[in-house]
């Protein structure tokens, strides 16, 4: 587990952290991980701002996946949006939804949230 200060240098820790738990998983090809916990930590960072985000990467033995949890304080939850041409932004999560086996949002006890995405090895 990873746990990070809201600030702009959070994206690259967050992926450096991402690349040293798959070297640990065995897994080869970080591609898609490196994009899904770059675009998670930004959002959590750039949308909620405040608090600490916490940056899990684990194997779901169950389908020989990978799972990238991204949690923050922040109550909003994401959204994708439709694709617009024009946007010069906001198009992180629809990225995501095409690279990833599936992906969510779990709410936590006390406040925030969690966004995760399963991947390929």
């Amino acid at each position: 587990m990873l746990v990070l200060e809201a600030t702009d240098q959070a994206p690259a820790k967050a992926r450096r952290y991402l690349d040293e738990r798959f070297r640990e998983l065995g897994c080869d090809d970080h591609y898609v991980g490196r994009i899904v916990v770059t675009e998670l930590v930004t959002n959590a960072y750039k949308h909620v701002g405040f608090g600490q985000i916490v940056v899990r990467v684990f194997p779901d033995k169950r389908d020989d996946l990978i799972v990238i949890e991204v949690g923050d304080e922040g109550a909003g939850l994401p959204v994708v949006r439709d694709e617009n041409h024009e946007a010069t932004c906001g198009r992180g999560l629809l990225l995501i939804v095409q690279l990833v086996h599936d992906w969510g949002v779990r709410p936590l006890n006390e406040e925030g949230k969690v966004v995760w995405a399963r991947c390929g090895r």
